[in-house]
């Protein structure tokens, strides 16, 4: 008899099943990963022109050390299977951050990152708010957390060249083959 898995399957834009309460590493798929979060807007759609969470990661990729590029990459990898919440409701959702945790733990699993994200990452990732402010409306208040801004330029990528840069960055900073036999993609 065949072990029961927890919570229901999703199918991936691979045609794959993937357990978001059971998450295992060699069911994980950059494809996937790449396709999700380039259809998927960052601030909850909150903004003035579509701007995906995929050129989100790629343009983060691109401020860190080599060393955490591959980090940076993937991020918000879990984001690809149980979506992206508002920062403002994420902690108010029962089960979601145990959830996102198990997803993350698996994606590192699976491209062979260390379990935690690194300083460098957290900080651009906090840092790269700042630039993207300005796909934002202006706002009636100060966000509390302010921290200098990359620099960066956001594009606002439509989801097929988001997904291409993605795959691209991923191409470039993932170097060893992966399980199963899939070619980096």
């Amino acid at each position: 008899m065949a072990k029961t898995r927890a919570g229901d399957w999703m199918q991936t834009f691979t045609g794959r099943q993937f357990w978001p309460l059971d998450p295992r590493p060699n069911e994980m798929f950059i494809e996937d990963i790449a396709h999700a979060l380039s259809l998927q807007c960052r601030f909850g759609g909150h903004c003035i022109k579509f701007y995906s969470v995929a050129e989100h990661c790629v343009h983060l990729a691109r401020h860190v050390s080599s060393e955490n590029r591959l980090w940076a990459l993937l991020h918000d990898a879990s984001e690809a299977y149980i979506v992206d919440v508002p920062r403002p409701l994420k902690r108010f959702l029962a089960g979601y951050k145990p959830a996102e945790d198990a997803v993350m733990e698996a994606v590192c699993e699976r491209f062979g990152l260390p379990p935690e994200m690194p300083a460098e990452v957290h900080e651009a990732d906090m840092r790269i708010i700042q630039d993207e402010r300005v796909n934002l409306s202006d706002c009636v208040t100060e966000w509390g957390y302010l921290s200098p801004p990359l620099g960066i330029q956001i594009e606002c990528w439509p989801p097929e060249r988001a997904k291409a840069e993605f795959l691209d960055t991923f191409a470039r900073v993932f170097s060893r083959p992966s399980p199963e036999g899939e070619a980096n993609g």
